[in-house]
């Protein structure tokens, strides 16, 4: 079976998209995905959880099929897992602080894509309560948020923007926001996830929120600066961007209210779902090589390499 025949179901204005804005050409495709591959000997300190084409794959959709670049972030991502493997243990949603944070819209996913197509995620930074759960887990259930998303090929192409309401988020609440956590939630998510993220929007931000970013400002890359969007009170501005017809009615949008348990119940309800330092979910339809035999040796090799951690 060709490589186009994955059914990974594509429509034609994706296929479209992902040529104009990814250089993605589906004849090469193979031949780069194999290039990517061939690269992993060179790493032998890095345990290569997933190797199969599914998963590589939005490596280089991530670095717009540069095989360098695609093979740099790949390595990165599991070399992020092994130096930080405190935020990957149980690192499936049933985890209790993980639900909490879920449940308490943290993050939330929006039912309806934005108007380029991309995923949108926001965060009610108010519904924190640090008594029951920390920083970290609201950035573990942004990452398994995030690792669930990307596993559709849409999203990949398209990407997310990220909304985060500080409304009534006290003063005491910003004392929680944790500097060594802030740190790993950037270099985790600039250097680490193969996601394109479009913006990432503030709104309703106290002057401390403001003071806190100032601090993290120079650890992000200099095309990210220009990703953070401040809006304040002005929500109109935010609606220059993301069209309020997809947005909740806290959001000035035309949508009702968010329900938080929309996303959580998702996310919580997929018990098979789970990426931590030792074994990592890989879908149902195992690895399709070139050739599309989903009994290969390199598939076996995943589920042996699964099934081996319990």
């Amino acid at each position: 079976m060709a490589m186009a025949e994955y059914g990974w179901g594509l429509s034609h204005e994706l296929v479209k998209k992902a040529r104009r804005e990814l250089h993605e050409v589906p004849e090469q495709r193979a031949d780069l995905l194999d290039a990517v591959r061939a690269q992993i000997e060179t790493r032998a300190d890095v345990n290569f959880l997933r190797t199969d084409d599914v998963f590589i794959l939005r490596f280089l959709r991530a670095r717009k099929f540069d095989v360098s670049e695609a093979f740099k972030l790949y390595t990165r991502y599991f070399e992020y897992r092994q130096e930080n493997s405190n935020l990957f243990r149980k690192f499936q949603a049933a985890e209790p602080s993980i639900k909490e944070a879920l449940f308490d819209g943290l993050p939330g996913v929006l039912p309806h894509h934005d108007h380029f197509g991309r995923k949108i995620l926001v965060l009610y930074s108010a519904n924190w309560d640090n008594t029951r759960y920390g920083l970290a887990a609201i950035y573990r259930a942004i990452l398994l948020t995030l690792e669930k998303l990307i596993d559709d090929e849409e999203t990949q192409i398209n990407g997310f923007v990220i909304i985060v309401d500080w409304s009534q988020f006290t003063f005491k609440q910003s004392t929680w926001l944790n500097p060594k956590i802030l740190k790993l939630m950037i270099e985790g998510l600039q250097d680490c996830f193969p996601a394109r993220f479009g913006g990432i929007h503030f709104i309703n931000q106290p002057w401390y929120i403001e003071a806190i970013f100032k601090m993290i400002k120079p650890f992000l890359k200099e095309k990210n600066r220009d990703k953070i969007f401040m809006h304040g009170i002005n929500l109109t501005t935010l609606h220059q961007h993301i069209h309020k017809e997809v947005l909740p009615a806290e959001l000035g949008g035309l949508e009702p209210p968010y329900n938080n348990q929309y996303w959580a119940k998702q996310l919580i309800g997929d018990e098979n779902f789970s990426f931590g330092d030792k074994h990592i979910y890989w879908p149902n339809h195992g690895n399709f090589n070139k050739q599309g035999c989903g009994d290969s040796t390199s598939n076996l090799q995943l589920r042996l390499l699964y099934f081996s951690t319990y």
